[in-house]
C-alpha cells in the first residue's frame, strides 16, 4: 500500500487560489490610500523616505540571498516591498536617508533573512527595524514634522498627540486642558496629526482594512480584538478619572493603533494561525499597548506590544491548534 506524505511548509499558508506574490500585491494596494495621504500631508519627505526604504529593503534582500545564502533572490515575491513600506510608515518623513537605509538593513538582515527568509522570521521585520532605529537614533526618530500639506523638505517639527498628552500630564496639566490645544478626533480620523507616515489617517487605514477583508487576505480577528481591547481598557480608565486619562476614541485614532492592528499584527508569518489564537494575540497586544501608554515612559507602545506578542505566537499556536483528525480524548473507564 502506497503512502502519501503530507508536507507542511512554513507560513504563510494559502487557503485559496492566491499565490504569495498576489497576496503581497493585495497588501500593497491596501496601503496605497494611507501612502497617498501621507504624501499629500508631508510632501516630498514622505516620497523620499518611502522610496529609499523600499529600494534599500529590496537591495539588501537581493544581496543576502545571492551572496550569503547562495539561493535564488526572493525579492520578486513582494515581501521586501511591504517591509520597506511598513518601515517607512513607522518613521518620520524628515528622517535622514542614511538612517532609513540602516533601518532597512536591520529589518531585512536581522529581522528576516537571519532566520531563513519569508516564513521563518518570528518577529515582524519592519518593527524590528523601527525599534532598532528608535533605540539608536532617539532624537531623529522622535522629531515629528508638522502636518502642513507642503512640498517643502524643511518644515517645523512638533510632538505627536500622544507625546503632547504625556508631556502635559507630566507637568501636572489635566486631560481636558491638554485636549483644548489639540485637533479634534474628527481631524485625527481624516488625517491631520503629527507622527509617522502611516499613522496619519484613520479613514485611509480603514479603507485598507476593508479591501483586505473583502479580498480575504486577512480576517477580522486580530484587528477587531486589538482595537476593542484598547477601547475597553482606556474607556474604563477614562470613566474612572477623565482628568487624568484620555477618552478611548482618542487612543484609537492617535498613534499606531490602527496601523499596527491592520497591517503589522496581521502579518501571516508572525501571528497565530487559528482564529482563537488570533483573538488571544490581539487582546494581548491591546493590553500591553495600554499599559505602556498609560504607565510607561514612552507615549506609544504598539510596536513593543506587537513584538512582545510575536514571541508568544509559538506558545499560542501550541495551545490553540485543533485536535488531530481521528484523535479521541482519553477517558477513564
Amino acid at each position: 500500500m502506497s503512502t502519501t506524505l503530507l508536507t507542511v511548509a512554513p507560513s504563510p499558508h494559502i487557503h485559496q487560489e492566491l499565490t504569495v506574490p498576489q497576496i503581497m500585491r493585495g497588501v500593497i494596494y491596501a496601503m496605497l490610500p494611507a501612502l497617498a495621504l501621507s504624501v499629500y500631508v508631508f510632501g516630498i519627505g514622505a516620497v523620499n523616505v518611502t522610496v529609499i526604504a523600499i529600494v534599500s529593503c529590496a537591495f539588501f534582500e537581493y544581496l543576502i540571498c545571492t551572496y550569503l545564502l547562495k539561493t535564488k533572490s526572493s525579492v520578486a515575491d513582494g515581501s521586501a516591498i511591504i517591509t520597506g513600506m511598513l518601515l517607512a510608515f513607522n518613521v518620520p518623513s524628515n528622517l535622514p536617508w542614511y538612517i532609513v537605509v540602516i533601518g532597512s538593513a536591520v529589518a531585512i538582515g536581522i529581522g528576516k533573512m537571519s532566520f531563513g527568509g519569508l516564513g521563518n522570521n518570528p518577529f515582524n521585520p519592519a518593527l524590528v527595524g523601527r525599534v532598532f532605529l528608535l533605540i539608536s537614533f532617539p532624537v531623529q526618530m522622535t522629531s515629528w514634522p508638522e502636518p502642513v500639506a507642503s512640498w517643502s523638505i524643511d518644515g517645523a517639527t512638533g510632538a505627536t498627540p500622544l507625546g503632547l498628552l504625556k508631556d502635559g500630564l507630566r507637568v501636572g496639566d489635566t486631560v481636558p486642558a491638554i485636549m483644548n490645544e489639540m485637533p479634534s478626533n474628527v481631524d485625527f480620523l481624516l488625517g491631520f496629526q503629527g507622527g509617522s507616515l502611516g499613522e496619519m489617517s484613520g479613514v485611509a487605514l480603514i479603507l485598507g482594512l476593508i479591501y483586505m477583508l473583502y479580498r480575504k487576505i486577512i480576517t477580522w480577528h486580530i484587528p477587531i480584538s486589538m482595537v476593542v481591547t484598547i477601547f475597553i481598557l482606556t474607556g474604563l480608565f477614562w470613566l474612572i478619572n477623565p482628568e487624568k486619562y484620555a477618552d478611548p476614541v482618542f487612543h484609537i485614532l492617535t498613534g499606531g493603533v490602527l496601523l499596527g492592528a491592520i497591517f503589522m499584527a496581521t502579518d501571516y508569518v508572525t501571528s497565530p494561525f487559528t482564529h482563537k489564537g488570533m483573538l488571544i494575540f490581539g487582546v494581548g497586544i491591546g493590553i500591553i499597548t495600554v499599559l505602556i501608554r498609560l504607565f510607561g515612559a514612552y507615549p506609544e507602545g504598539v510596536s513593543f506590544a506587537i513584538l512582545i506578542m510575536n514571541a508568544f505566537v509559538p506558545l499560542i499556536n501550541r495551545y490553540t491548534k485543533p485536535r488531530r483528525f481521528g484523535n479521541k480524548p482519553v477517558t477513564n473507564g
